[in-house]
């Protein structure tokens, strides 16, 4: 396990070769870092990659060509040393392959590249999938970047607010105990794209958006100023902070799948949300976190 950095005069990033986690976003100016610092009484990750699964299996199990195979939440990527492709002043680039291990509770030859560059003041994540056998591969890839909230010294969790970029309605679903997606849709009316932060919104784990319902989230100071912004082009998002306790963190989440349907029972091939690639064919994605300045 190895730790790279990636710097400029703005910002300052590290990333754990272990799952290929970026573990620190840190403005350069006035030493704040964004990124919760992982510690094991709230939550014991930073920012892990979700692959080959967002969120749980109903079962914790999933069928495939007549085989059932058993997955924990989230897959294994997270997991699992990533090897070091290259790296410049701005970019980094770490890949994880399949092996008799991976094929033993996914059977899919497949090659996860993960990337991380800076702009300015911001950070793109890249992801490129590519399968490397000769059947169709099924999927899911998401992140779950924890930011600190709050930020601000003397300011309490509650204090804060979210903004959803263009929406002045969101519909959203809940997990049911087992983690899987309620049938039933929920509906959140915002103030010109701005809800404030509620404790009781995420009384049932997290909160599940669908259908490209906005692709920006921003959390904002008491005072309603953007700190951090996540820009996106996929179709899901989740937003999580902890069931329990006063954890200071909120989870913005981009999402290329998620948990199965409370009413699922299908196979891994009819998966809602999955993505299919067929053999040597690439899937990329991105998604990119904006710093805003704090004084």
């Amino acid at each position: 396990m190895s730790t790279y950095s990636l710097s400029n005069e703005e910002l300052l990033i590290t990333i754990n070769s272990h799952g290929a986690e970026l573990t620190c976003l840190k403005d350069v100016k006035n030493g704040k870092n964004y990124l919760w610092d992982a510690r094991p009484e709230y939550w014991a990750r930073y920012s892990p990659v979700l692959f080959p699964l967002v969120g749980s299996l109903k079962g914790k199990s999933y069928s495939f060509e007549g085989i059932k195979y058993n997955m924990n939440q989230h897959g294994f990527a997270r997991d699992k040393e990533f090897e070091l492709v290259g790296q410049t002043t701005d970019t980094i680039w770490f890949v994880l392959k399949s092996t008799e291990e991976t094929m033993a509770v996914y059977p899919f030859e497949f090659s996860l590249q993960v990337g991380y560059q800076l702009i300015g003041r911001s950070v793109k994540v890249m992801w490129k999938v590519i399968n490397e056998g000769q059947k169709n591969m099924y999927f899911s890839i998401g992140a779950h970047p924890a930011f600190v909230c709050p930020i601000v010294p003397h300011t309490k969790r509650e204090d804060y607010y979210l903004h959803f970029e263009g929406a002045d309605r969101l519909n959203y679903r809940l997990l049911t105990k087992d983690g899987l997606a309620q049938r039933h849709l929920n509906s959140l009316e915002t103030k010109s794209g701005i809800i404030p932060f509620e404790k009781e919104l995420f009384r049932q784990d997290a909160l599940v958006f669908e259908n490209h319902q906005t692709q920006a989230v921003s959390l904002l100071t008491p005072e309603k100023v953007p700190y951090i912004t996540v820009k996106f082009d996929a179709p899901l998002f989740g937003v999580w902070t902890p069931t329990r306790g006063d954890a200071p963190f909120i989870c913005i989440e981009p999402w290329y799948g998620r948990c199965d349907g409370e009413d699922f029972d299908g196979t891994l091939k009819e998966r809602e949300w999955s993505n299919t690639l067929g053999s040597k064919e690439v899937f990329d994605a991105a998604y990119s976190i904006e710093v805003h300045t704090l004084q």
